[in-house]
């Protein structure tokens, strides 16, 4: 077979070879840019792509601490109901006497009332609601009392 190649090109002028030569260059040239550029940008890109996922690793890695400790703040869940919740927990920060009343809202909320709560009272208990359990004031109307410091209020409360 290479003897043919060899005789084939060795019949041609000098002419023919060189634009034979020319030809062949220019097909491998072709080659090179239609194959091996794309595969070579696409082996980049790979190489790119892997390299942001190491560092996304390494960085979801770094953030494990901060993850456990915020699993180990988070609020317990409830094992009794928001009504025994919200009167458990004025009676224990001091503006029990001052819950007059709760009644059930929609979707799991509860209504609850204040007369003459103190303020300070009243913001400590909500922030220890949301901090330990969970339980946000999703609406409150709050107007000054008679007494100086205190508030009468009206809560929506629910858990989250």
């Amino acid at each position: 077979m290479m003897e043919r190649v060899s005789q084939f090109y060795g019949r041609l002028g000098e002419r023919e070879r060189r634009t034979l030569l020319l030809g062949a260059v220019a097909a491998l040239l072709i080659l090179i840019v239609a194959i091996v550029m794309p595969l070579q940008t696409s082996v980049d890109a790979a190489a790119s792509r892997i390299e942001q996922k190491r560092n996304d690793l390494t960085w979801l890695q770094s953030l494990g601490p901060q993850l456990g400790a915020l699993r180990a703040s988070a609020p317990a869940p409830l094992h009794e109901s928001l009504v025994v919740l919200v009167a458990r927990t004025a009676r224990d920060d001091g503006i029990g006497m001052e819950l007059v009343g709760s009644e059930p809202s929609g979707n799991g909320g509860l209504n609850v009332h204040f007369e003459r709560a103190p303020f300070d009272g009243l913001v400590t208990w909500l922030s220890h609601l949301a901090d330990r359990y969970g339980v946000q004031a999703e609406s409150a109307s709050i107007e000054a009392a008679k007494d100086p410091g205190t508030v009468d209020a009206t809560l929506v409360l629910r858990t989250h």
